[in-house]
Order: C-alpha cells, then structure tokens, then sequence
C-alpha cells in the first residue's frame, strides 16, 4: 500500500480499496493552481503500481469541482521571461497536461463526482474519467477562448470523450452547458438531483467496481486505450495472449471457482467506503 503524501490543496482518505481525492481549495472554486497539479501528479505517480488502490474517486470541495486554472498562476507566469529552453506559460499549461494524462491512463478506475462549476482544466478532468456522475447544479464549459486563449491540453481529451462535432461547438463557441446536456453529449455517464443523490450514486458504483478483479480491470482500461491507436491485427493479437494469461492466473483461476461454488469471488468483499 502507498504512503499518500502531505498536500496543501488536496485533501486524501483512503477507505479499504477506494481513494478519495479531493480539490480542496474551495475559496477559488478549486482552481487549479501550479501547486495543486504537482500534488495530483505526485499522488497518481505513488499509486500508479499499487494494486491495493482499486478506485479514485474525484470531486471539489466546498460544493464545486474545479473552476479551471488559477488566474494567479498566469499572473505570476506574466512577470517570467522566457530564455534558454524555457517559457513560463508554455511550461505552466504543459504540466497539467501531464497531469491530466497520468489520470487518464491510471490503472485504476477513476469517478468523478460532479457539482456546481465545470470548467477549464476541471472540464478536462470530467472527460478523462472512467465514470462520471454529475449533480443537476453542475455546469460545464470550456471558456478559453471566449478569454482569448486556447484550451491546449484538453481538447485532445474532449474530442475522445465526445467527438470532433460537439468539441468544435463547445470550444469554439466558448458554450456553458448544464448536467443533462453533458450526459446527452457522452460527458458524463449519470445525473443525480441532490447531494444526497450523489453520495448514493457514488456508493453504488463502488459496489458495482469491486465485483470486478483488479488486474483484469486494469488490463482491460489498457486495452481499450489502444483502441484506435494500434492496427486491429496487432491488437486482437495481443489481447488473445492477455486473455490466455488473464484466464490461467490467479484472478481467472478463483473467478472461475467462485462462479461455480456460486459464491462471491475473493476481491468482491465488502469495502469499507
């Protein structure tokens, strides 16, 4: 199991399998300054190879889940030169792209709770979600352009979730949408009236994650990143001499007797959420 590390704008608890991360800097609206896409980083680069974690579950404090960037850090960018290799606002943008894509291939599965505002970089991190559930105040934009800039990093993430057709709409046109219009465009995968509501929602869904084996979960969210990416021969290759190990290793050995013995498999215990 992973020591998780001391954060300033993070607050972690980790229950049994399940890591709640959350955006706590809720007097910006949990914008997401430099310090806080450091503190995602390093704790997605601890738990990267832990298998203890199986779930991460991510939301805001103080009833938003990230405003986007922190205008601060711009200001601060604003008053760097660039010079030999470097350039402040290109390095700022470029470390929460990082980010965004160590969330987006972590082997765990990764739920993002919804509320209040969607925006920016908070936007990007709905759409690099293996399940996303949304509260009806929730509001998403992608306002870059309508501030004069570009939303760098995570347009290559929003065209995966939803497509070149609505991405253009929505980037272009700078367009806030509200919670059922992101789960009509594929943003989010459910919306849920209250907080209550969410918490429920949340619940069930770790319930549903944990009759799932571990390994076989991560080895399947690899699989279908590759999707699109790898020529199909190759793939369906691989994934047949995945499927071979999967079925003689441990998890296909004891999902096999459970199923069988009609009795839960070993990783489906009850976790302490």
């Amino acid at each position: 199991m992973s020591t998780l590390p001391d954060c300033q704008t993070l607050s972690l608890r980790q229950y049994g399998a399940i890591l709640h991360l959350t955006l706590d800097r809720p007097e910006s609206r949990n914008a997401m300054s430099l310090d806080m896409v450091r503190e995602m980083s390093t704790v997605f680069d601890q738990i990267a190879a832990d298998c203890t974690i199986r779930a991460i579950i991510l939301r805001g404090a103080g009833g938003h889940f990230c405003a986007g960037g922190d205008i601060r850090d711009m200001a601060a960018a604003r008053s760097q030169k660039p010079g030999a290799g470097k350039d402040p606002f290109r390095d700022l943008n470029r470390a929460f792209g990082r980010l965004i894509q160590q969330v987006n291939e972590a082997p765990q599965v990764v739920i993002a709770v919804l509320e209040g505002a969607v925006m920016g970089g908070g936007f990007g991190l709905a759409c690099v979600s293996d399940l996303a559930i949304a509260a009806e105040n929730a509001r998403f934009a992608m306002p870059e352009t309508s501030l004069g800039i570009i939303p760098a990093q995570i347009a290559p993430f929003v065209v995966e979730r939803i497509g070149l057709t609505q991405a253009r709409r929505l980037a272009l046109l700078g367009l806030k949408i509200d919670g059922a219009e992101a789960q009509r465009l594929g943003i989010v995968h459910q919306v849920v009236e209250n907080e209550s509501a969410l918490a429920a929602a949340t619940d069930a869904a770790i319930d549903q994650l944990i009759r799932c084996a571990p390994q076989a979960t991560a080895a399947t969210k690899a699989l279908l990143h590759q999707a699109g990416t790898v020529p199909m021969s190759d793939l369906l290759d691989e994934a047949a001499q995945q499927f071979a190990e999967t079925v003689r290793g441990e998890e296909g050995a004891e999902g096999t007797l459970a199923f069988m013995q009609k009795r839960p498999p070993a990783w489906a215990a009850k976790n302490d959420t």
